[in-house]
């Protein structure tokens, strides 16, 4: 690995599947989020007795970070479809949701995920019958990771760190990724608010 790309890799959080997390201090009742397979926004709009809502940060053309492009096989100066949001429930930000879609991705029935605005993408996601998932890989981010700072930047109280997961799909055999990172108001009980 060149010196570039040991820095950019630095900036990153160490991602991995969930046997390298295992006997870190996850907290409780956090893995159950971490690993869950289904459809997040399905479970958010659960867990908030249907009080949950998208909001839109910013959509448009930028550069993934290092590690998201090596994950989507993306040469390093390529451009891709970014898309950050806050996933609501009870009007609290519960989850940091960003995605980055390849521009050759954007074809066919595909290009309509450029146009979400605030509707929810795993809504999308999980209707098409073609859609498959990657495996998850989880990582502890901290105030140092650029993915930190965009996920914390509308909170009040910054926390020490944050937990998320990331996964490729993929539709019509095209990738995108999704990176999740969970807030700390989420309730770690699926339907109940963290008191």
């Amino acid at each position: 690995m060149s010196s570039e790309n040991r820095s950019y890799a630095n900036l990153e959080p160490n991602w991995g599947s969930w046997q390298v997390y295992r006997g870190s201090d996850v907290p409780k009742g956090m893995e159950d989020w971490l690993l869950d397979r289904g459809s997040l926004t399905s479970r958010l709009v659960k867990a908030s007795e249907g009080a949950f809502r998208v909001r839109l940060l910013r959509q448009g053309w930028g550069r993934p970070l290092y590690s998201e492009s090596q994950l989507l096989c993306t040469r390093r100066a390529e451009t891709a479809l970014v898309r950050e949001v806050e996933l609501l429930g009870r009007d609290t930000p519960w989850v940091f949701a960003r995605t980055l879609i390849p521009a050759s991705s954007l074809r066919g029935s595909a290009r309509r995920l450029a146009n979400l605005g605030s509707k929810p993408l795993g809504a999308v996601l999980f209707s098409d019958p073609g859609m498959r998932r990657g495996p998850i890989q989880i990582a502890r981010l901290q105030p140092r990771h650029p993915l930190f700072a965009a996920a914390a930047n509308s909170l009040q109280q910054k926390p020490t760190e944050l937990w998320g997961r990331r996964t490729l799909f993929y539709l019509a055999g095209k990738p995108l990724l999704v990176n999740e990172i969970f807030l700390p108001e989420i309730p770690l009980v699926s339907g109940e608010p963290k008191p």
